[in-house]
């Protein structure tokens, strides 16, 4: 996906290493099933935890440019600023020292071209580490990296000088002294408190350069570093053209890079599908759109197919030739590339805010996360991928990582009956339970009836028939948005769907396509007529463009579609009266009611999840009441065009809370506010986004769980906890883990720790989000590196 990092894919500032760390699970997209998007040639079973295409060094030619697509140009050079990203950290990991790098099951390692050596050498009276520098290290000026490098990064980020803008100090302030040992390439550093994540410190390593003086750390090496020790050098930075230019370094002592080049491009999400189509970019992380356009490509070439079509005769004809060559020769140009998919190091969250109002009490919190299936929503968007279809168990590890645990026994599983017994026992309780199986007799149908994994709409991504749409009924995928305000197919949102399957003249809709049912939270009359009328202003806008189109002309296909579209605007509106004036009580029985389309059927699902209004008809699964009023949430979703998976697992959610009556308001809010306004400001009841796993938890966790604190000026300081739930309990035990030196005792109070912020239920793991990366097929040792480092000298292209 295009994944990755807080919304906007800034840093914010903040004390620990994970200030990087909030990203919107809004930009994870559901997928189609990719069986056969990766090379041919490796073997067809996925690895979960990375997927580069390994290949030995010698395999690889000497040179070549690599194009990779970013997220954005970096707002600055300097990992250790608060406008740092993550296209600051894949640089910095080119062309600046790591002293450790993280492997592909999260734990951190030597990294011999830089380091000899590096262990406690001491542990009483203090905690004393000892590096041993590889002697041939040397930055691209020619000097050698020493201690004195060591010692001018401790003393800018310890946090003793306010003259050096730093936004996060984490280790380097348990720091006591950092000094020279035994030569200028052995460092000692001794803590004033015990540290247990100390491999984390001193990567990346800038030069005293940098870090000797406040001005160049502030300002010097924030669009420039003119002094390097990677196997790459920044050539140059320019703004204008979104690059940044990597070059091989001449002084570097380890193994030679393989690229010559690599050309970090920046390339916003809904811009990648149109690149991969035209083969400006090498690598770049996708969403659906590219992600299907790659199958599509791959599966018409194996069944022969995506050649220029032979159209009619006439105008039109020559239109869809044209359309159809275009397409051909895109879908040659996608079978070059390759699907790499893993599952990301980042997993996406519901978070209770436990401030104000219902959640503010911890039984309330509990009975909505008893009431979630989390098979079910990791089903939703991992089975697809054929990727592990498992529920996240922890907070602190991903499922891959080294001493993971599963440790939501401390919660408990998905109950009904137990989520009701909580609510009773906070003093919310039914009126009407009788009601509610009533309007489960009476047939409302399923709110997952007929709809395919991972699909709200029913649309099965690999289905062959959606391979090869015509050049005048398919999206591109390649403009801004990726769609055609022409075909009402498509949702205007970057995003291409096929026509619904029986959406056809005389035939009767798949059940996937009937309104969906939130009966938790509205009638199903009231739902059915406005869900109808929604479908109706749909068709009717559809037709509107397609008469435009045809432009006087009855006898093209365009004049067609807007006969076809006025018609069923037509009968949506009239089957909408008939149920208003209660001659109609259920839908239709034939062809007369629309399929519910993408971005329709996505619309009409958030108004009918909306909690009832007053006066209209009473509804059929009864809220659970305190003091006569109903235990209403409301729920924050981002409504942008990378969103779409997150609203239907937000919807999903809806449905289970409607089962132990809880009603809930879907509140969407654009991208751009979604955190700032929403989730920072603690303006939700609940919400879904994501946080990157770590291999240094008990330090880059903290913030995101440590107890708000009350500030001097009576405000509340929340670090990143967003949902305001913490314990001192729990922030006893990450001081403890980050201070326990023996790795087997830290393992163990990290354990405690998550199972104690399980039991606060301030914050539920869904799903551990899968990784797509889109990769030229000859490109080797680069793809989803999962949690592993990447080893910038060994990507390249095969001989």
């Amino acid at each position: 996906m295009t994944d990755h990092d807080h919304p906007s894919g800034r840093r914010t500032a903040c004390r620990g290493r994970r200030c990087a760390a909030l990203i919107a699970a809004g930009v994870l997209l559901p997928l189609p099933a990719l069986t056969g998007c990766s090379d041919d040639t490796r073997d067809t079973s996925v690895a979960t935890s990375q997927d580069i295409a390994p290949a030995p060094r010698g395999e690889l030619k000497n040179g070549g440019t690599l194009r990779w697509a970013v997220d954005a140009m970096p707002g600055t050079l300097n990992a250790f600023q608060a406008d740092a990203d993550t296209t600051t950290t894949r640089i910095t990991g080119a062309v600046l020292p790591s002293m450790f790098t993280i492997d592909a099951s999260g734990r951190p390692q030597r990294n011999a071209d830089y380091l000899d050596a590096a262990d406690i050498s001491t542990r009483d009276p203090k905690q004393v580490v000892t590096y041993k520098i590889n002697p041939k290290a040397r930055w691209s000026n020619g000097t050698a990296v020493t201690a004195a490098d060591f010692i001018a990064q401790w003393t800018a980020l310890r946090g003793k000088d306010n003259a050096f803008w730093t936004a996060r100090n984490a280790g380097y302030d348990r720091i006591a002294k950092v000094e020279q040992g035994a030569g200028a390439h052995e460092v000692k550093v001794t803590f004033a408190r015990p540290y247990a994540d100390w491999r984390s410190l001193f990567t990346p390593l800038y030069p005293r350069s940098v870090m000797g003086s406040a001005d160049a750390f502030n300002d010097g090496a924030r669009e420039q570093l003119k002094v390097g020790a990677g196997p790459f050098l920044v050539q140059k930075r320019d703004a204008e053209a979104g690059q940044v230019v990597l070059v091989r370094n001449p002084k570097w002592w380890g193994e030679p890079a393989k690229l010559k080049k690599i050309v970090l491009e920046s390339l916003p999400g809904d811009k990648r599908a149109a690149a991969l189509a035209n083969g400006s970019v090498d690598v770049a992380a996708v969403d659906q759109v590219a992600a299907k356009r790659v199958a599509s490509a791959r599966r018409g070439a194996s069944r022969g197919t995506g050649k220029a079509g032979d159209g009619n005769a006439g105008p039109q004809g020559d239109k869809n030739r044209s359309g159809a060559k275009t397409v051909a020769a895109e879908n040659a140009v996608l079978r070059g590339y390759t699907i790499r998919k893993a599952l990301e190091p980042a997993f996406t969250q519901l978070a209770l805010n436990g401030i104000s109002g219902p959640l503010a009490d911890d039984r309330v919190r509990r009975a909505v996360a008893r009431a979630i299936d989390r098979q079910a929503l990791a089903d939703t968007v991992l089975k697809p991928l054929d990727l592990p279809s498992r529920p996240l168990g922890s907070h602190l590890l991903m499922a891959e990582q080294h001493g993971y645990q599963d440790h939501s026994d401390a919660l408990g599983g998905q109950d009904t009956g137990a989520a009701k017994a909580l609510l009773a026992d906070a003093g919310w309780k039914s009126d009407g339970a009788d009601r509610q199986q009533a309007g489960e007799r009476a047939g409302a149908p399923a709110p997952d009836a007929g709809r395919a994994d991972g699909d709200e709409d029913g649309f099965d991504p690999s289905d062959d028939r959606y391979g090869d749409e015509s050049a005048d009924d398919r999206s591109d995928g390649g403009d801004d948005a990726g769609a055609d305000d022409r075909n009402p197919a498509r949702s205007g949102r970057g995003h291409a769907v096929p026509p619904a399957k029986g959406d056809q003249e005389g035939v009767r809709p798949a059940a996937a396509e009937a309104p969906l049912s939130f009966t938790g939270a509205v009638g199903s009359e009231v739902q059915q007529s406005a869900l109808l009328r929604q479908s109706a202003s749909f068709y009717k806008e559809a037709a509107a463009s397609e008469k435009e189109e045809a432009d006087g002309d009855t006898e093209s296909a365009a004049y067609a579609k807007y006969k076809r579209y006025k018609k069923r605007a037509a009968q949506a509106l009239g089957a909408a009266e008939l149920i208003e004036t209660g001659q109609a009580p259920h839908l239709p029985g034939s062809g007369g009611h629309p399929g519910a389309l993408h971005a329709a059927a996505e619309r009409r699902a958030d108004a009918a999840a909306a909690p009832q209004p007053a006066g209209h008809k009473e509804a059929r699964i009864a809220a659970v009441r305190k003091n006569g009023r109903p235990l209403t949430l409301r729920f924050v979703l981002p409504d942008g065009a990378g969103s779409e998976q997150l609203r239907t697992v937000g919807r999903q959610i809806a449905t289970m809370l409607g089962k132990i009556g809880i009603q809930t308001s879907l509140q969407r809010v654009s991208d751009a506010s979604y955190f700032q306004d929403h989730i920072a400001s603690g303006d939700f009841d609940l919400a879904l986004y994501s946080w990157p796993g770590s291999a240094y938890p008990a330090t880059d966790a903290r913030p995101i769980y440590a107890k708000p604190q009350p500030a001097p000026d009576g405000s509340l300081t929340v670090e990143q906890n967003y949902t305001r739930v913490g314990t001192d309990h729990i922030d006893q035990l990450f001081d403890q883990a980050a201070s326990e030196l023996d790795e087997g005792a830290a393992r163990t109070l990290v354990a405690q720790t998550d199972a104690r912020i399980w039991a606060a239920a301030g914050s539920i793991p869904l799903y551990q989000r899968p990784e797509l990366v889109a990769t030229k097929k000859t490109l080797a040792n680069v793809g989803a590196f999962g949690f592993a480092t990447p080893r910038f000298q060994d990507i390249g292209y095969q001989k």
